[in-house]
């Protein structure tokens, strides 16, 4: 059974910085890779996705912010987060959503990230 397991949420002061990370089960080096959030009576949406070779796309909320990056010989997928701010309080998500391999279409079970101002 494939999993992606995240890490590294928690609470943080506004204008802090935390390291999330999505370990997969399997090969991620065919895998197009993202990080989702969802705040609460929010839809999910879009944070950053990373392609096989290393293009990264964010939303314009995040940019200049975030980063995003793979580790493909530990199967990881990190998002480096700074400057916080108290709307990015979500849970966050690892998807797959692009690719190919048994990783494709999964998603973790979230990591809760919150900012307080």
């Amino acid at each position: 059974q494939v999993q992606l397991v995240e890490s590294g949420g928690g609470l943080v002061q506004a204008g802090g910085s935390l390291r999330l990370s999505c370990a997969a089960s399997g090969s991620i080096f065919r895998v197009i890779m993202g990080w989702y959030r969802q705040a609460p009576e929010k839809q999910r949406e879009l944070v950053a996705t990373i392609t096989t070779g290393g293009s990264k796309n964010y939303a314009d909320s995040v940019k200049g912010r975030f980063t995003i990056s793979r580790d493909n010989t530990k199967n990881t997928v990190y998002l480096q987060m700074n400057s916080l701010k108290p709307e990015d309080t979500a849970v966050y998500y690892c998807h797959a959503p692009g690719g190919w391999g048994p990783l494709l279409g999964s998603w973790g079970q979230g990591t809760q990230v919150t900012v307080s101002s």
